[in-house]
């Protein structure tokens, strides 16, 4: 089961759709049916089914959850509505996946402690969620653990930078949602230094970097 329809659901989808030896039944469920419909109509599968729902509502979410009976959740809704579809699943015993981690609404600002004060109840359930799994962190976690375990003796550092190739010389252009975009590109940076998290002002920090096959970017 997905819920969420933007362009991370359409990848999402259209990819469980190419794997039917995994995915034998495919519920996407957003805000908006119709968007749901047309991904599945691009597909070209017939496995997938659509829903309405709202995020927000946990009841909701629990009578479509009972329903379908899927063995996974896969958010990639809005993140402040991760808490709501994490309650969901508990209650219903389903597995959890999400791409991004839980922000609240009224402010720009994501930290990991909301959603791990849930590791004990899911634990006790015999259930698992997997948080933050989208592209980095997510499969980059995935890619250096594979590279430490098969690759390397030692690793003392790592930097993980992403850039677009293109460039339409347009001064800003988002490549997911929207508000979530400038939500994440408005608020303060963070990182883990010397066992403690530091803290800096949007876009204070600069640094240009040369990309293989791509050339130089200035990073922000």
């Amino acid at each position: 089961m997905v819920i969420g329809a933007g362009g991370v659901g359409t990848v999402v989808v259209h990819k469980m759709a190419s794997l039917p030896e995994i995915f034998t039944e495919i519920l996407l469920a957003s805000r908006t049916k119709s968007k749901c419909d047309t991904i599945a109509a691009k597909t070209g599968s017939d496995r997938i089914k659509t829903a309405q729902i709202d995020a927000d509502k946990v009841p909701a979410l629990r009578k479509l959850i009972k329903s379908f009976g899927p063995d996974i959740v896969v958010n990639v809704a809005l993140p402040y509505q991760d808490l709501h579809i994490m309650d969901a699943c508990l209650a219903e015993g389903v597995a959890y996946l999400d791409t991004a981690n839980y922000e609240p609404i009224e402010e720009a600002r994501f930290e990991y402690s909301w959603q791990w004060a849930y590791r004990e109840r899911y634990k006790k359930a015999g259930i698992t969620a997997i948080l933050g799994c989208g592209f980095d962190p997510g499969v980059t976690s995935i890619f250096t653990a594979y590279a430490a375990k098969h690759h390397f003796d030692e690793i003392q550092y790592l930097d993980i930078v992403d850039c677009n190739a293109g460039d339409h010389g347009k001064p800003f252009a988002t490549n997911f949602n929207p508000e979530i975009n400038i939500r994440e590109v408005t608020q303060k940076g963070k990182y883990w230094e010397n066992g403690k998290w530091k803290y800096t002002k949007p876009h204070e920090i600069h640094k240009s970097l040369y990309y293989p096959d791509i050339g130089p970017r200035n990073l922000t």
